[in-house]
């Protein structure tokens, strides 16, 4: 196990799965000058910053990690970006050599968040600590009001109050992160198909005969972690292309919890919004 001298800081150490995220997370940790290494996941990591990775490694070798992990000395560990899930037969056979792997089969029935705590466990028992991008980075994280021109008005506003009840509601049965709704009718919840095909969803519900009939008022993506949970494995993210999937939904904006959620290039996430005319919120925790 991994002991922290004293009077030394931990190593931190990025490890980089695909999208645009983990190159975000860099050069966030750049902006903080605080010094790092990253840990490319291979086939998943972009080019640019697999290039300036100091090591790389297949996602199910987790001994490998642990190796390097080991051969740097403590470290602070930071998982980003997104990886395809892999089977937990895959993950069990990865983890065979290690003496937890009885932990990786007990869970091996739940969700894709199990599976990935419980990877993370073992780089805790390593004695290496665990942060999240929203402690790593917290510039990413959306801030409380507007992101761009628009704000809601008094029937987004209700839309937005709703959706903050039914995500309350639904939080402790594990569903989505993320909710549609127009006043108080509920369109469509998240399930593990993710935002976008929920908004697919959304849109098709909304799909009107001939083209007859008025659109429903007000509809809002209304987007926040569920109670509980941990943000280091499956923190909420929005993007520019949420942004263009909720104005095909029907969308008038996008209300998202501050310091919950994160805003995935935040400068081309308010500039979508100021040309498709919708608002990007970040509410607070009052209601």
């Amino acid at each position: 196990m991994a002991t922290v001298e004293p009077g030394r800081e931990p190593a931190l150490v990025l490890i980089a799965g695909a999208g645009r995220l983990p190159e975000l997370v860099a050069e966030s940790l750049r902006r903080a000058r605080r010094p790092f290494r990253v840990i490319a996941l291979r086939g998943f990591t972009g080019p640019a910053l697999r290039s300036r990775a100091d090591a790389t490694v297949d996602l199910l070798d987790l001994a490998a990690t642990l190796k390097l992990l080991r051969r740097w000395g403590p470290a602070v560990v930071v998982p980003a970006g997104g990886v395809s899930r892999p089977s937990p037969a895959a993950i069990l056979n990865a983890g065979a050599a290690l003496r937890n792997r009885e932990v990786l089969r007990a869970i091996a029935s739940g969700g894709d968040d199990r599976l990935l705590r419980a990877a993370l466990t073992l780089v805790e028992e390593e004695g290496h600590r665990v942060l999240g991008v929203h402690e790593a980075a917290p510039d990413l994280l959306c801030p409380e009001g507007p992101i761009g021109r628009r704000k809601p008005d008094a029937a987004a506003a209700t839309s937005i109050r709703t959706g903050r009840g039914v995500l309350a509601a639904l939080s402790p049965y594990d569903l989505g992160q993320a909710v549609t709704v127009a006043g108080e009718r509920v369109l469509a919840v998240e399930g593990p198909e993710g935002t976008d095909r929920m908004l697919a969803r959304a849109r098709a519900l909304g799909r009107r005969p001939f083209g007859l009939g008025r659109p429903l008022p007000a509809a809002v993506l209304v987007k926040a972690p569920k109670l509980g949970q941990d943000l280091r494995v499956d923190l909420p993210a929005v993007g520019p292309r949420t942004v263009r999937n909720a104005a095909k939904a029907g969308c008038v904006g996008l209300a998202l919890e501050a310091g919950g959620t994160l805003v995935i290039d935040r400068i081309a996430t308010a500039a979508e919004a100021d040309r498709l005319g919708l608002f990007v919120i970040g509410y607070g925790s009052a209601p």
